[in-house]
């Protein structure tokens, strides 16, 4: 498995950023004796969480492996703590940077089919939020996976000062005003109804969080919200907490379901 780090100018970003690159070009013959060999790779895009980067799923997880198995091209850029959204008060576009400069990147420097039905979108906590508001909005990629996701814009402007992960001025850095910032399409439940109102396709969708989770409520509120709207998806809930064991209890079974098994 070739793995591949990239620094590169981004126009989204306006500056260099980095990309780590899984590229299953040089698996041993043993390992392309399987079905998953007998198609172009799939696109893989990982989002880590927040105070995370881009190294966070290959010392995390067993993706290095996943990909060989499954014949899995990844994607795992440094979001760094932007929730994966365009920030007005630094010109930093991260959500046009992994909803499109990203793919648009692969496929020019590595020649990916980066069709929406050759391409997954996948992340945890603060990545879970990025890969469903970026699959919703962007309509790049087909199938979107969320792990323990933090959806936080509904109801943000509540939540307790004791109980934010960080200070008030980093929450408006990130959305804005907060007392709107759910009635906005960084809120992907706005985007769902928005584009159920527009006749707009919507991914396929699966989630998964711990029972165990501080993060289970908003999980919970957002299958029933998808429920209600008559959104095709999958929720999966398990006994775990918000940690790598339990998105690794997850990686496979949720990459297969993607590959249509």
């Amino acid at each position: 498995m070739a793995f591949i780090h990239v620094d590169f100018f981004s126009m989204a970003l306006a500056g260099q950023t980095e990309l780590n690159v899984l590229l299953p070009t040089d698996v041993p013959p043993m390992m392309t004796d399987n079905p998953y060999y007998n198609r172009p790779p799939k696109v893989l895009v990982l989002l880590h969480g927040y105070s995370g980067n881009a190294a966070d799923w290959i010392t995390g997880s067993p993706i290095r492996e996943l990909a060989g198995m499954y014949n899995l091209a990844v994607l795992m850029p440094n979001g760094r703590n932007s929730f994966y959204v365009d920030k007005e008060a630094t010109g930093e576009k991260y959500g046009q940077y992994v909803g499109n400069e990203v793919l648009d990147f692969a496929a020019r420097t590595f020649g990916l089919d980066v069709s929406p039905e050759n391409c997954i979108i996948c992340g945890f906590s603060m990545g879970g939020f990025g890969a469903i508001r970026t699959g919703l909005f962007y309509g790049r990629y087909g199938k979107v996976i969320g792990l323990s996701n933090a959806l936080i814009v509904k109801g943000i402007s509540r939540i307790t000062e004791g109980n934010k992960v960080a200070n008030q001025a980093y929450y408006e850095s990130v959305f804005g005003n907060l007392q709107i910032a759910e009635e906005t399409d960084l809120n992907p439940e706005y985007i769902v109804k928005t584009s159920l109102a527009e006749g707009k396709p919507l991914p396929d969708i699966w989630l998964a969080c711990g029972s165990e989770d501080f993060l289970i409520g908003p999980n919970n509120d957002f299958d029933a919200f998808l429920t209600e709207q008559g959104v095709k998806h999958e929720y999966h809930v398990s006994p775990g907490i918000h940690n790598w064991k339990f998105w690794n209890s997850c990686l496979e079974p949720a990459i297969k379901w993607a590959l249509g098994e």
